[in-house]
């Protein structure tokens, strides 16, 4: 493309890649391996191309205004948050989760068949190790079902509710529903059960697992924790802050008064345009990413 050629816009490219990876408090960590996004020819993976679900996860600012809002919703989850609290290194690492859901994310929905159910069993032998009593007593396991189902619904429908907001792009009802119900392989794959399959579903469930949901002192710590860890230098720091903003802006309002974030709608009057101004620059200055490219090429090869 152009836009990569270019040696001027190309620096660009390579600072702004910088300077969001410094915000979410990494360093950019080692290269993608495309292998398993290039062959084998014609592998569809577990869900395709044509799909609402490759459409929405290839739009990289709203998967990731999404994914601070899913880590915020799931701390509703007293077992959920137990989990994180006691085998998670949040503290010395408070993005760390955040990107390693979007490598398991990406990885389930663009690479191979093979490659993405390999994913899934790595996943699966590591929440074997995750089990422990939560605060209230409770036993957990991060490979119970219903757990299982939180997570994944919560990661989901922040990751559609994102992308509605600052994508710039539009789905109807029928396409909302597409996309639950092509998400659902991965999460039954991983062993969830009674996974919502449409938009309707999406928010039934939600309605009934409320009773369950509470905002413990883990939940509360966490979620203080996520808001006051932003990158002292600038203009990290400000792309952190406005990232989270933008996701408090779009957790469900019932979970923002649990929460104590009830205040964040005022955030959102400023947020809502800052974000999408800024996930239209970082789309412009990025372009596709090289995994989803190396994808599209693999599924539309023949096989020899």
């Amino acid at each position: 493309m152009l836009m990569v050629t270019l040696p001027g816009i190309a620096t660009a490219r390579s600072v702004i890649v910088e300077r969001f990876s410094r915000a979410l408090g990494g360093d950019g960590g080692p290269p993608f391996d495309l292998a398993p996004f290039e062959g084998p020819p014609g592998d569809p993976g577990l869900i395709g191309p044509g799909s609402v679900t490759w459409q929405v996860h290839a739009d990289l600012p709203s998967m990731l205004v999404g994914g601070f809002a899913a880590l915020i919703l799931q701390t509703l989850h007293p077992l959920a948050m137990a989990g994180v609290a006691d085998h998670s290194n949040f503290r010395e690492d408070p993005t760390g989760r955040l990107q390693r859901t979007g490598e398991f994310v990406v990885t389930t929905t663009f690479a191979n068949t093979e490659h993405s159910e390999r994913m899934i069993e790595a996943v699966k032998r590591v929440h074997d190790r995750v089990v422990g009593i939560a605060p209230d007593g409770r036993r957990y396991e991060a490979n119970d079902p219903d757990l299982l189902t939180w997570v994944h619904t919560a990661e989901v429908a922040c990751f559609l509710r994102a992308y509605r907001r600052f994508s710039g792009h539009r789905l109807n009802r029928r396409q909302c529903d597409r996309y639950f119900d092509e998400v659902a392989v991965v999460a039954e794959k991983l062993g969830a059960r009674s996974v919502p399959k449409s938009y309707s579903e999406m928010r039934a469930y939600f309605r009934r697992i409320q009773p369950e949901l509470m905002a413990s002192g883990q939940a509360i710590e966490t979620v203080a924790f996520i808001m006051g860890a932003a990158p002292p230098q600038q203009p990290e720091r400000a792309a952190y802050e406005l990232l989270l903003r933008a996701a408090i802006g779009i957790v469900p309002g019932w979970a923002r008064a649990m929460l104590g974030l009830e205040h964040a709608w005022l955030a959102d009057v400023w947020s809502r345009p800052a974000m999408f101004a800024a996930a239209t620059s970082l789309k412009l200055a990025l372009g596709p990413a090289e995994a989803v490219t190396a994808a599209h090429r693999r599924t539309r090869a023949r096989t020899p």
